[in-house]
């Protein structure tokens, strides 16, 4: 939960600029848009051990194969509620013409999210089990003031996520358990932002004298794979390696102009619109380790290809100029250390984890307002 203090020095509306599907979280979570917030016991560790621990049904979201540690059937259920702050500091934003665009600061745009998590595993027999989660594995929630500054950029960002993930997994001997699942992604999205028809009409003397609004919505069904192994060289020691694939979206909605003069309708009509987007692969590799009947030690290694998004394009059935935001975003790399603490004869664990989160935007030049996003160091 971190404080962006951006500075946005922009200069706006040299073209149309419309509401993209910056696919952008509040910077809340794993760094870019992804939710890490999947498992309550392991929020203790910051995540670390998390495909290797495998002691709850939370196992299925960072590795199924952890399922064949857990015999019977197991059932986990929770909410985390996430409120970000976001702050904007104008440092002399200007139209093309050189005057300064006037407006408020935009407020906090970070705005509470539910995330919720279900997961339910059962053995089938002694080799194999079955698996399913239903999570929200990326989001989004921000929203500035109608009338600040960067309202050309972004005004609302909405994006919610559904993944449905059975899987199946696999105890191949006491060492070696393999899984495989499929994710089954329905996303949501709602972006507007202001547009500044003046310049668009009326060239550069005309800047910010005929404000209008878009609005993009959209929706689509993904589908893409997910693989888990877990290793137990000893009863004290796993190691777990877990795969997910992209997930490709291609987005189908519409676009809806508000105008500030209704002869303009015919130059900017609503209608259909598509984008296509690919949801980054990830990788994972995590270790457990039972020191002694009281504490165990736990890592985590998390490798995201966020480069999977370089630019997110808008296609207008109406003839409209494609709406372009550039990401360039780069992959990125999450660390995490942590240890468990079960007094002997307790039915309570206590756990510390330390992280660092390393976000995929480059610099503050490629930085966007609905993503003021950065490098996080947890502490849990």
């Amino acid at each position: 939960m971190k404080l962006f203090n951006e500075k946005f020095r922009r200069t706006a509306g040299s073209l149309l600029v419309l509401g993209g599907l910056g696919m952008a979280c509040t910077g809340v979570n794993a760094a870019g848009f992804a939710l890490i917030e999947q498992s309550v016991p392991d929020m203790g560790t910051a995540y670390a051990g998390a495909a290797a621990r495998a002691e709850s049904a939370g196992t299925l979201f960072f590795n199924p194969a952890g399922m064949t540690r857990l015999p019977g059937t197991r059932f986990a259920a929770a909410v985390h509620l996430i409120e970000p702050d976001t702050e904007f500091s104008n440092e002399g934003t200007t139209y093309v013409s050189g005057a300064p665009i006037l407006g408020n600061d935009g407020g906090d745009a970070g705005d509470l999210a539910a995330v919720p998590h279900f997961y339910l595993t059962h053995q089938l027999d002694d080799k194999t089990w079955f698996g399913l989660a239903v999570n929200t594995p990326f989001g989004l929630t921000t929203e500035y003031k109608s009338g600040w500054v960067g309202r050309y950029h972004a005004i609302k960002s909405e994006v919610m996520t559904v993944n449905i993930n059975p899987s199946v997994a696999y105890k191949y001997n006491d060492q070696f358990s393999f899984a495989l699942g499929v994710s089954m992604m329905y996303l949501d999205g709602e972006f507007t932002n202001a547009v500044d028809f003046g310049l668009l009409t009326g060239g550069p003397a005309a800047a910010g004298t005929a404000d209008g609004k878009s609005k993009i919505t959209g929706d689509d069904w993904g589908f893409g794979a997910n693989l888990g192994l877990l290793y137990e060289p000893s009863q004290d020691t796993r190691v777990g390696m877990h795969y997910r694939s992209e997930v490709k979206q291609n987005i189908s909605g519409d676009v809806k102009f508000t105008l500030p003069n209704p002869a303009l309708a015919p130059l900017f009509p609503n209608g259909d619109v598509n984008a296509e987007v690919d949801l980054p692969a990830s990788f994972s590799i995590s270790g457990f380790h039972q020191v002694n009947s009281e504490w165990a030690l736990v890592g985590d290694y998390t490798w995201t290809g966020w480069s999977s998004i370089p630019e997110l394009r808008f296609r207008f059935a109406s003839g409209l100029p494609d709406g372009v935001t550039t990401f360039d975003w780069k992959d990125t790399s999450r660390v995490a250390l942590g240890t468990i603490y079960t007094p002997d004869g307790s039915d309570w664990s206590y756990r510390v984890g330390a992280a660092y989160d390393e976000s995929p935007i480059r610099d503050a030049e490629t930085r966007s307002a609905r993503l003021p996003d950065t490098d996080r160091i947890w502490l849990t």
